[in-house]
């Protein structure tokens, strides 16, 4: 007997409905991205250093930069924890290289938690008003925030890239309802309307 051990993304089957939301609001999925949770109190600069990139600092913001694994983000979730974002197959070397930097502290290979989705377009922060609390208003939350909330009835983090550009981190299982709800809220955005500028 052969098993099919292909790996596929929590929103593989959703491109096409994807694709249909444009052209206000442009969508897609970044699976398998690096996620490393970082546990630690003191000592965090060299967490930064490891990573070539500082750690935030600041409550619900987010920095990002390039240093020896590439390309990464480093999200403030809590006073103590961090959470890394680098690409496809960097956690195993930047896990390492992390547990060396840290005295007192953890590091935990969480990629499988959550699948990432890109969301741009002039409609983006209109549609996810309709489920999102939180005042995404640029004067508000500006580039660099980072936030967990909800979006309609499920847990999100959400990076606020540039004025219409955003991440979400979504738990694959929920990755479905995502989906639907996008559409859902995007429905009265998938033509072009002249009438809407900002």
């Amino acid at each position: 007997m052969t098993v099919d051990v292909t790996r596929r993304s929590s929103l593989a089957d959703q491109a096409a409905l994807f694709a249909s939301l444009g052209p206000e609001l442009l969508v897609q999925e970044r699976p398998f991205l690096a996620q490393l949770t970082v546990r630690v109190r003191e000592g965090h600069e060299g967490v930064g250093a490891a990573l070539g990139v500082p750690l935030p600092v600041r409550p619900c913001t987010f920095t990002s930069g390039a240093g020896p694994f590439g390309a990464v983000d480093v999200l403030w979730l809590g006073p103590d924890e961090w959470l890394v974002l680098g690409g496809p197959g960097v956690a195993e070397p930047a896990e390492t290289a992390l547990r060396q930097a840290i005295d007192l502290g953890a590091v935990t290979d969480t990629s499988a938690q959550r699948t990432t989705v890109q969301l741009a377009g002039r409609a983006v922060r209109d549609v996810l008003a309709h489920g999102c609390a939180i005042d995404l208003d640029p004067a508000v939350s500006p580039p660099g925030t980072c936030v967990q909330t909800l979006l309609g009835r499920t847990g999100i983090v959400l990076l606020v890239r540039e004025r219409d550009e955003f991440t979400v981190l979504v738990r694959p299982s929920f990755a479905p309802y995502f989906a639907a709800w996008l559409a859902d809220a995007a429905a009265e955005y998938t033509e072009e309307q002249p009438w809407r500028s900002r």
